[in-house]
């Protein structure tokens, strides 16, 4: 993957948990960081969706 799909909320969340599932990443920081994408930019695209990352969990839910 070479970028994250942001105007894509659904493959958005299945991306991420992916990532974080496999792996691949250690938390959503991370991710932002190898994409260059803004915490605070993903997170609100989230939100006004209706979802948010659990740190405890390591997911979008």
């Amino acid at each position: 993957m070479d970028h994250l799909p942001l105007n894509d909320i659904p493959m958005l969340v299945s991306a991420v948990n992916m990532l974080l599932r496999d792996g691949e990443f250690e938390d959503l920081d991370d991710i932002c960081a190898y994409f260059d994408v803004e915490p605070e930019l993903l997170k609100r695209k989230l939100a006004e969706e209706g979802f948010a990352y659990s740190e405890e969990l390591r997911k979008i839910g």
